[in-house]
Order: structure tokens, then sequence, then C-alpha cells
């Protein structure tokens, strides 16, 4: 079987979206969870996403993540700085504020010392992105640092030791913070990225996860055909997510082959035939 075209499937995705581009933090997933949170559409990317995939996504706004790597060293994960001129709307968020700075002409460096834990904004410049902040606790995780932001930028707020601790070019749209607003840490972090994806990006809170399902059916069910399908099915979650929409999609053409990948616990085997076939 063939599955057809990316942009042919692509079609089934909402128009209403934020696109997330991950650099490697360990929690990218948070970021996806507070916009998904908000009713808004969100898939997260790799780093290697061509600009062409990008133009097909089609987002209203982008953010780059996290990561543990430094944009200075040799095979640190990029981005084509094309992306700077798609008149999207950025969120650069620690490595993703930095990756942003380096390669729009500015600078970072490697930190005195590494701040990881708590810190306090101090808000220097009205901005969009920070509106309705009412607690200024964010949460630090970062060895590198900003040196000089990029021509065009601004200082919005600072810590003690951030001086560029929010960023923006506000023509561009194109905002950058060295702290986390997606874990609970940052008190009022769930504020900045509703400010970005709603107010900046203008992104409708229409989705839910309800919607997913139904979408995924329907983009299954155009992929498929009328063709047969084949589903390894060990019974864990992810196995089992997909087995269960792929048999709302297309019913009998699904043949489920049960996958014994020897990690299984004791007796488990047994229960995970006995429940998919008598369900």
């Amino acid at each position: 079987m063939k599955p057809k075209k990316t942009q042919e499937v692509a079609k089934n995705k909402p128009s209403n979206s934020i696109l997330i581009i991950d650099f490697g933090s360990q929690v990218t997933q948070l970021i996806a969870r507070r916009i998904r949170e908000l009713g808004v559409y969100c898939e997260i990317k790799n780093s290697k996403i061509s600009i062409a995939e990008i133009n097909n996504f089609n987002p209203n706004g982008i953010i780059f993540s996290g990561g543990p790597c430094s944009v200075y060293e040799e095979n640190s994960p990029t981005i084509s700085k094309e992306i700077f001129d798609l008149k999207i709307p950025i969120l650069g968020i620690c490595y993703g504020q930095q990756i942003i700075c380096h390669l729009l002409g500015g600078e970072v460096g490697k930190a005195n010392e590494r701040e990881y834990g708590k810190a306090e904004i101090k808000i220097v410049k009205d901005s969009p992105l920070l509106k309705n902040i009412n607690n200024y606790q964010v949460w630090m995780s970062h060895g590198d640092k900003v040196n000089k932001i990029p021509l065009g930028f601004e200082v919005v707020a600072k810590t003690d030791n951030a001086p560029f601790a929010v960023i923006a070019n506000q023509e561009k749209k194109i905002y950058a913070v060295q702290f986390h607003p997606e874990v609970v840490h940052s008190i009022d972090g769930a504020k900045i990225i509703k400010n970005f994806v709603v107010d900046i990006a203008k992104s409708k809170q229409e989705w839910t996860m309800k919607n997913f399902k139904e979408e995924q059916i329907l983009a299954i069910r155009e992929i498929v055909g009328e063709n047969q399908v084949i589903c390894g099915l060990s019974g864990g979650v992810d196995s089992s997510v997909v087995s269960v929409l792929i048999s709302n999609a297309i019913n009998r053409q699904l043949t489920c082959i049960f996958v014994d990948h020897g990690l299984l616990r004791k007796n488990e085997g047994t229960e995970v035939k006995k429940i998919f076939t008598e369900n």
C-alpha cells in the first residue's frame, strides 16, 4: 500500500494551528500540552523540517523549543534562516532564543555559571507577550547565554543573571525567552504561551481531542482507500490507540498481528489476545 502524498493528507489538518520545532528539549511535549489546553491544534516537528514542509503545514505561529546543545558548536541542531522571512510569528524558548540570536547576528556564549532554578523577571518594556502577567517567577535551565541581541530586537524583561530574559522584534513578531514558560515553576508561564498563541498568532480556541479523533479517522480513510492494513499490536498504549483508530476508520480492512516483543509482564500476552479478540 502506498500512502498518498503529504500535501494531500495535510488538508485534514486544521487550518488554525501552531507548529512546534523541537531542538531536543526534555519538555517539548509540555509546550504542546499547554497549547492543546488552550483549545488550539499543534504538532511537533524535528528541527530538520524544510521550509517547504512548513509552508505546507501553514501554521498561525511557530515555537522553537529548548534543547541541551550549544548553538555555536559544530553539528548542533539549527534551522534555515528563511523561516524568519515567512512572516509567521515566532516564539523561541531557551535554546530557541539562542538559535534566533545566533542566526540573526547576535552573540551567544558559555555562561560563567549554569543557571538552573527559580528566577524573577523584571519587565522593562510593554509587550503583548507579557500581557496580564502578575507573577514574575520563571524557571531557568541553561548553560549558555545571549551576550548580544540581533539588530531590530529590544529587551522586554531581564533577571539578575539574564539581561536578555525576554527580547522581541515587534515589527517581525519574533519573540524569545531565556526561561521555560511551559513548566509549572514559571507561575504565569501558561499566560505567556496564551499571549503568543491566541493574541499574537491569532489562533482560534476551537480545537478538542474529539476533533483530533475525527480528523485522524478521516485521514486514515483517505490514505487507505480500499486497501488492506496490517497493524503490529503489543497491547501497549501506542499500538492499542493506533489499532482502535484504524479499526474505527476502516473496520474489517484492518488485520492486527500480536507482537510479543519479549518485555511483557507475566500472562500479559494471553490477556492482550483475549481483550482484543473478544472486543
